[in-house]
């Protein structure tokens, strides 16, 4: 891979309050890039140590005219999105995943930005909520706008397979769905996934492309995921298992209430989310055999979820 041009030309990083946001600013730092953090209104930078060493900028994505003035002071010529609907509500959904990245990219292009760089998401493959449609929407919009782009969809995050640590070393079971392989994943660090989402600045080979990517392999399972942990922290495994149809039931009986509350149409939402990664992996979809394959899903970096698990157990 052609490396990416080394260049102090101002990369600015929307959602840099966020876990992979924090990671992709430290390393612009590191690599000498000159970049500005992008928070919300009153967010407070001195809360978040890893922006150290970035100018910071405070604009809501929703305020067109703010946004369009902090665009045209800064002239930055890259811009990393690394936003994401917290819930995966529709609403939610919509107004970030979709109208808030759409600003965002509105703003940069009237300002003269070269390049966007987009944080998706892999599972968008298999579109079946409200975010990955909101995601999606907002990716045509940017490969049809005309601006040197990269939208990386990279696989479940260390952070995501970390609920149940604290129950593991309690002495809990650890929950699995099913048989616990039903899914597998390629898990991924924030400090490679970062490294992954910088060399696209300035390179080229990355240019107009969406790049799914994973961790370093093997991909594993949930079931995988519980006995590594039990063996890191030194216990026998116990798991507990929980069918994906409790999902499937609740949202059914949360939809009898959808069309006459935002309530109950949020809550079944939050059950097919539920349902989903319970039962679809975080791999690539072979298009060929509609199968999720570990093969054609890439693999990037060194960091594995064991190192992570251990440095949880400790304390760290």
């Amino acid at each position: 891979m052609t490396q990416p041009r080394s260049s102090s030309s101002p990369v600015l990083v929307a959602g840099a309050s966020g876990t992979i946001g924090r990671a992709v600013v430290r390393r612009l730092v590191a690599d000498g890039h000159a970049v500005t953090a992008l928070l919300r209104p009153g967010g407070d930078a001195a809360q978040l140590p890893e922006l150290s060493g970035a100018a910071i900028a405070h604009a809501a994505l929703s305020d067109k005219t703010a946004l369009a003035q902090l665009m045209e002071r800064l002239a930055p010529s890259c811009i990393i999105s690394c936003i994401a609907s917290r819930s995966g509500a529709p609403k939610d959904a919509e107004a970030v995943d979709y109208a808030a990245n759409l600003a965002l990219l509105e703003a940069a292009q009237a300002a003269g930005a070269r390049q966007f760089i987009l944080l998706s998401a892999i599972c968008v493959q298999k579109p079946l909520l409200a975010f990955q449609h909101a995601k999606l929407k907002f990716e045509a919009r940017l490969a049809a706008s005309g601006i040197d782009y990269a939208i990386i969809r990279p696989t479940a995050f260390f952070k995501s397979l970390s609920g149940q640590v604290k129950r593991v070393k309690a002495g809990k079971p650890f929950l699995i769905f099913g048989d616990g392989e039903l899914t597998r994943c390629k898990p991924i660090s924030d400090d490679d996934l970062a490294r992954f989402i910088v060399s696209a600045v300035g390179n080229p080979e990355m240019s107009g492309r969406i790049l799914p990517i994973g961790g370093p392999g093997p991909a594993i399972s949930l079931k995988e995921q519980g006995e590594l942990l039990f063996r890191v922290a030194g216990k026998e495994p116990r798991f507990k298992s929980v069918s994906p149809m409790l999902f499937t039931r609740a949202e059914r009986l949360l939809n009898l209430g959808a069309g006459f509350s935002d309530w109950f149409a949020e809550k079944a939402e939050y059950a097919r989310i539920a349902r989903y990664y319970a039962t679809e992996s975080m791999l690539v979809l072979d298009p060929a055999t509609g199968t999720y394959s570990p093969d054609l899903t890439p693999e990037f970096g060194s960091e594995t979820l064991e190192t992570h698990y251990r440095r949880l157990l400790e304390g760290g």
